[in-house]
């Protein structure tokens, strides 16, 4: 007798990389495309456009990279403890905790008789994981990673910083602000797009969001900007 196997892929398993790199890749199009606007409206000349670009995507990829590990860390870190915790509740108070999964699965919607056998059964095989999943919510596909985050998002926000720095080494002197600017909305655009691919849902709603944000940071940048007056060296 043969058996077959239906086996699903999830989006949930991709939330880990995907987060951070989705979140990398937006700050790096919107934040360097605004530091560049903000610049250009100040009258900066290309050259120290390009500078700053580079001095931007140097920055803000080591410090998403910095700012994502130790974030996610902190997560790990409380992940750890709670399972500490639950480990030494499960030796001193077994009977409890086996009670309190029981009451779990009759939450879920199993009856009083089945709930107990399923918590048996459970607990039995690793109670620690049990707990952890159905009590806690710690699930391996959802586990944070703090290497995985940093990497990504560094790496997204550096591709993202990529567009800007394009954009400047493409575009005439005067009209630098525009090709940027353009260039970043185009780049938002996609990145919206690709973001609810990846995650499932719709690609029009995840660009157009991503998009409407992107174009009120670069505007509010080139304003503040244009305040300031610099005479190109």
């Amino acid at each position: 007798m043969s058996h077959s196997y239906h086996l699903e892929k999830h989006y949930i398993q991709r939330t880990g990389w995907l987060r951070a790199a989705v979140l990398g890749a937006n700050d790096g199009i919107i934040s360097v495309t605004s530091l560049i606007m903000g610049m250009a409206a100040s009258g900066a000349s290309s050259h120290t456009l390009l500078i700053t670009c580079i001095a931007g995507l140097i920055s803000g990829a080591s410090s998403m990279a910095a700012g994502e590990y130790i974030s996610v860390k902190s997560q790990v870190d409380i992940e750890e403890a709670d399972l500490d915790m639950e480990a030494r509740e499960l030796k001193r108070h077994p009977e409890h905790e086996l009670k309190e999964l029981t009451q779990i699965y009759i939450k879920r919607g199993l009856n009083a008789e089945l709930a107990h056998e399923v918590a048996v059964q459970l607990t039995a095989n690793n109670a620690l994981e049990a707990h952890a999943r159905d009590e806690i919510g710690i699930h391996e596909n959802t586990a944070a990673n703090p290497l995985q985050a940093a990497g990504s998002s560094a790496l997204a926000f550096s591709v993202g910083a990529l567009f800007p720095m394009f954009s400047i080494l493409i575009s005439p002197e005067h009209y630098v602000s525009s090709v940027v600017m353009i260039v970043g909305i185009s780049s938002l655009a996609i990145l919206g797009a690709l973001s609810g691919h990846f995650a499932g849902t719709s690609k029009f709603k995840g660009s157009l969001r991503v998009t409407i944000w992107g174009i009120i940071a670069m505007l509010f940048s080139a304003w503040i900007g244009s305040l300031f007056n610099v005479n190109p060296i």
